[in-house]
């Protein structure tokens, strides 16, 4: 396989934060797409770009704590007000969507190669659950995080151009696997009103372990475990619908899910392969 270029810098926090203010040319980013139609009616168009300078991660962040602490009441860190920051970060490729009009940053992914992913020392998901089980995908394999959309454009035409965007960035890359946590509030808000205390995670897990649960040879443990056995399991509750569209492009649960107290939510470990790709999504985003 390709090994990929690495594209941030290195461990200390002070070259991190100089590189990340010049342009990017070491990997193979997405060029800029430009959507002229309007994803709903009256709605202007929405551009995908890859983050290239430190401003422009800046505004990802922003939208991930407006999102995160703002309307989930996630404890997130201080390090920079107003912005979601981890240790990740500088290490991550951030995938951006901009609204054609305002140029405001409306939704937004990371992407943890396998490279830089080996030079942070493991990925986000390493830190919630066991993966020891997905050792033979790892040099393949990338990591998604702290999706999100802005509450005004929640609508299907910012997710599928992320992931359009992935996809490509995927098979360019050369790589075919992809992980991430897919939250579910711990008070969940869903078509039959509001579900609080993680009931509507472990009905959830339920239901897609029985339809949904990938091969055994990619079960992972939680290292938090969401307390199934002490919770209603049986409540008729719906996925949230980005992990609908997970589910729709061939995604897998991995195991039960982990509890995150301080986003306040439990997630789910999902596992989607290109080879999985349904034709339909095949044909959109690869043209294939």
């Amino acid at each position: 396989m390709k090994e990929l270029p690495t594209p941030t810098p290195d461990l200390s926090p002070v070259s991190a934060l100089r590189a990340l203010r010049q342009p990017r040319t070491d990997f193979e980013p997405q060029p800029l797409v430009n959507t002229s139609t309007a994803a709903r009616p009256g709605e202007a168009g929405i551009e995908v770009s890859w983050a290239r300078h430190l401003d422009e991660v800046r505004e990802a962040q922003k939208l991930r704590h407006s999102v995160f602490a703002g309307e989930m009441g996630a404890i997130l860190s201080n390090a920079v007000p107003g912005h979601d920051v981890d240790l990740f970060d500088d290490f991550c490729e951030h995938l951006l969507v901009r609204d054609t009009a305002s140029r405001q940053v409306i939704g937004t992914y990371r992407v943890l190669t396998p490279a830089q992913a080996k030079r942070v020392g493991s990925t986000y998901s390493d830190t919630e659950f066991d993966l020891t089980r997905l050792r033979s995908v790892r040099e393949r394999m990338v990591e998604l995080g702290r999706s999100c959309v802005h509450r005004d454009h929640r609508h299907g035409g910012v997710i599928m151009a992320l992931w359009g965007a992935l996809a490509g960035f995927m098979v360019r890359n050369q790589l075919d696997t992809m992980i991430g946590c897919a939250s579910i509030p711990m008070q969940h808000e869903g078509p039959h009103g509001l579900v609080g205390g993680g009931h509507a995670a472990a009905s959830i897990w339920r239901q897609l372990k029985g339809t949904h649960l990938a091969p055994i040879d990619f079960h992972v443990r939680p290292r938090l475990p969401l307390p199934i056995d002490q919770l209603d399991d049986t409540l008729d509750v719906d996925p949230p619908a980005l992990i609908k569209g997970y589910l729709r492009l061939g995604a897998k649960v991995m195991g039960p899910p982990a509890w995150d107290p301080d986003f306040n939510a439990a997630d789910l470990p999902m596992i989607m392969r290109i080879s999985d790709l349904p034709n339909r999504y095949r044909k959109h985003f690869l043209g294939a």
